[in-house]
């Protein structure tokens, strides 16, 4: 009988990625489709102006930049390696991904705390928002404290953790790759494969449609109803 029951390391690193990928995909297709007009951030800014402006800032910045570098890590890891192999530009690129990794916690600390503060934003907010939002945190934060205890990331990221995620996409998963890393590492991967599945229930969507289609999309009417 128990040898039926998959391995936990199957079901974590083969399984969830194809759960995750295949939900963002037809969710998001499925509500832009049905529901074009959920695709904004639900005029937050009008909500509240000031405090939205320093928090989405730093964390507008941060995760861009974070994403870039994982998406360069994936797309070229040969090169990142060879760009490492000398150990003054493995230390900048190392201090630089530290450093936009604070900047995006920061930014994203002062986010949840606009929510949770401000009653206009709070009343607009979700569970699948809050859900994701600390997931976020988790996940920012599970970062920055493993480019602190497992120094030289974008080394073993570029070596492992690309090869892995190739094999996701080439429909051929090695969990070989994945399996003997530390468990914060492992949590990191999970939490990246939760977060996309949460990720088209969100308001996080809108980040898919900007800045183009905003140019010719027709104009919307949003209307706020509450307690006078």
């Amino acid at each position: 009988m128990t040898a039926f029951v998959p391995n936990l390391g199957e079901l974590l690193f083969a399984v969830l990625p194809y759960v995750a990928l295949f939900t963002f995909l037809l969710v998001t297709i499925q509500r832009y489709r049905s529901r074009a007009f959920t695709y904004s951030s639900l005029s937050s800014q009008f909500l509240e102006n000031r405090q939205h402006f320093w928090a989405l800032v730093p964390f507008h910045y941060g995760i861009i930049i974070l994403l870039f570098g994982h998406l360069i890590g994936l797309l070229i890891p040969r090169t990142v390696l060879l760009w490492n192999s000398h150990p003054l530009r493995l230390y900048v690129l190392e201090v630089a991904a530290l450093a936009f990794g604070v900047l995006t916690l920061v930014g994203l600390l002062s986010l949840v705390v606009r929510r949770m503060q401000a009653n206009k934003v709070r009343v607009t907010t979700s569970l699948a928002d809050w859900a994701v939002y600390t997931l976020l945190l988790v996940q920012v934060a599970g970062g920055i404290a493993m480019a602190v205890l497992y120094p030289w990331g974008t080394s073993w990221y570029a070596a492992a953790a690309a090869p892995y995620l190739h094999s996701i996409f080439l429909l051929q998963p090695d969990i070989s790759y994945v399996v003997g890393m530390p468990w914060l590492v492992q949590l990191h991967i999970v939490n990246a494969f939760v977060i996309i599945t949460l990720f088209p229930f969100t308001r996080l969507v809108h980040i898919l449609v900007i800045p183009n289609p905003y140019l010719w999309r027709r104009p919307q009417v949003v209307r706020w109803y509450g307690r006078g």
